[in-house]
């Protein structure tokens, strides 16, 4: 990770599921990726937040659409998100 006054930037996912802002029906709201490798099938990883509880973590682009929180709603653990 970069040191202090270093801006982040996030992009979109091409997929309707991997967009900036799009929450899933399991509350995950998808913040975007930074190009950095998921564990999956060249998937990218993403950085994921919690709307029911505030958790943030990492997930592959492709699970998205099904994910559940790790924190309150017993889904799988999340994956590193940044380099």
């Amino acid at each position: 990770m970069k040191g202090e006054g270093y801006t982040w930037h996030w992009q979109s996912g091409e997929g309707i599921h991997v967009k900036i802002g799009v929450v899933n029906k399991h509350g995950q709201r998808c913040c975007g990726h930074r190009g950095v490798s998921g564990n999956d099938n060249n998937a990218l990883a993403y950085k994921v937040e919690c709307t029911c509880c505030g958790h943030v973590y990492g997930a592959n682009g492709q699970d998205m659409f099904e994910r559940l929180c790790p924190e309150c709603q017993g889904g799988r653990l999340g994956i590193r998100y940044w380099c």
